[in-house]
């Protein structure tokens, strides 16, 4: 019944946050690898290339971590394993996106 009660609650999180950002477009080229991250770095790569803001949920919606990158690696190293949510902002354009950490 938890596990249920978790896919319910994702599944709403995912929604919200893509309602939130249905009027802005997505990254263009966007791309992350490796997910899952296992070595505590996560590459984000885009077009344009510019900085990045980045926001990280957990499955609760409590965000993790707030940063700000110039190239395109990101050091997970502060998250423990599990499932979060994560929002790469790019000029007025923002991706959202499943992070797993193992």
């Amino acid at each position: 019944m938890k596990h249920l009660y978790l896919l319910i609650f994702l599944f709403t999180i995912g929604t919200s946050f893509g309602q939130q950002t249905s009027d802005k477009a997505d990254i263009e080229g966007f791309k992350m690898y490796p997910n899952p991250v296992t070595s505590g770095t996560v590459y984000i790569v885009t077009a344009a290339d510019m900085p990045k803001k980045i926001r990280i949920y957990d499955v609760l919606g409590t965000p993790v971590l707030e940063t700000t990158i110039m190239g395109r690696e990101l050091n997970l190293n502060g998250l423990k394993a599990g499932v979060y949510l994560i929002q790469v902002y790019e000029k007025d354009n923002v991706a959202t996106r499943k992070l797993v950490v193992k």
